[in-house]
């Protein structure tokens, strides 16, 4: 994946994340699960990178370590320069303002005991030196600029609808005033009216205060509208990363092709095919081997039916034989740029050759 260094703020290299499963007496560990295994990732300034696969697929975890929220297992995240695992914790809270996160979820976000003032305003209490009266009108001013009165400041969560404390939320990540923010799904439990209303909230911000967004979602329609580049994943790893417009115009993995078919779109093609993929999305406890999509590829099913049985190999899903290629099972693909886009990269075996 090409890196433009300069204008990189954000730079994920090799990400692992792994919880143990513990079982017995004495519970020790009998597996790991394999949330996020091998990410590599880059950020640039004032620009959003949309992180988009199916609900399991790691998205999630990315976030919330890159912000050492979750232990990582393995891996670097470079932070304007700085290695963010390798920061002590008083370096880290310095940094840490920095980087901020909105939550999915608007409502468990919220501390229900908590006034809107003191939600919004423990980043200014804990991140810098103002005073009670300075707090409360910086509040005040982060509340208008959500678009929120900043009377409401004496009110309690329960009192404000969904979209109205993803406002809130997003008031609370501004105030320590960041650079980079990771949007974990901000709008995905929001009515599709309001949804529009937060994504143009956030693209304003973007604008006026030179923010960096690393926007996770599994809705490709709305990463279409709101990221500058996509990256996909599935299974842990990121198996297409590109420029929005390439990636949506000329998808390369299998993977991406099947999610960007399942879009629906206001004009209905009919010469449009919806590539439907077999079987479930295997367990990260017990990923396959080789390519980790290959159970459920139509692509490599395709190519194996051209090749000799010495280079095939049978996979059993959803109670169906069906070839493969052995290479598939094998070898495990890495992200390498096509032929004609150095910034166009994709991990599939099958059209690296």
């Amino acid at each position: 994946m090409q890196d433009n260094t300069n204008n990189t703020l954000l730079t994920v290299a090799g990400l692992k994340t792994h919880f143990p499963v513990r079982g017995g007496l004495l519970s020790r560990t009998k597996a790991w699960v394999k949330a996020v295994d091998g990410v590599d990732l880059a950020v640039q300034r004032g620009k959003t990178l949309g992180l988009v696969g199916e609900s399991g697929s790691g998205k999630t975890t990315v976030g919330r370590t890159l912000l050492r929220l979750i232990p990582q297992t393995g891996g670097k995240v470079v932070f304007d320069g700085r290695d963010v695992f390798s920061l002590t914790n008083s370096e880290m809270r310095v940094v840490r303002k920095r980087m901020q996160i909105i939550f999915q979820d608007p409502v468990g976000s919220l501390n229900p005991r908590m006034t809107v003032g003191n939600i919004v305003g423990e980043p200014l209490k804990v991140h810098s030196s103002m005073t009670r009266t300075e707090r409360r009108t910086e509040v005040g001013r982060l509340l208008e600029r959500v678009g929120l009165a900043a009377g409401y400041a004496r009110r309690y969560p329960h009192e404000f609808s969904g979209g109205q404390r993803q406002r809130i939320g997003i008031a609370r990540a501004l105030a320590p005033k960041p650079d980079f923010i990771v949007c974990d799904e901000p709008v995905s439990a929001l009515d599709v009216s309001i949804q529009a209303q937060i994504l143009n909230l956030l693209s304003d911000l973007q604008d006026e205060l030179g923010l960096s967004y690393l926007f996770i979602a599994h809705n490709l329609a709305v990463v279409e509208h709101f990221a500058h580049q996509v990256a996909v994943m599935y299974l842990g790893k990121i198996v297409e990363v590109a420029d929005r417009d390439d990636l949506y115009n000329n998808p390369t993995h299998p993977y991406t092709k099947a999610l960007l078919s399942a879009v629906p779109r206001p004009e209905p093609n009919p010469d449009r095919e919806r590539i439907r993929l077999p079987g479930e999305v295997p367990s990260p406890i017990n990923p396959p081997s080789g390519c980790a999509f290959y159970p459920r590829c139509p692509l490599t099913r395709q190519r194996a039916e051209e090749l000799g049985s010495s280079e095939r190999h049978t996979v059993v899903v959803d109670g169906q034989a069906a070839p493969v290629v052995r290479r598939c099972t094998i070898d495990v693909p890495t992200l390498k740029p096509t032929a004609d886009d150095a910034s166009h990269c994709h991990a599939c075996l099958l059209q690296q050759d």
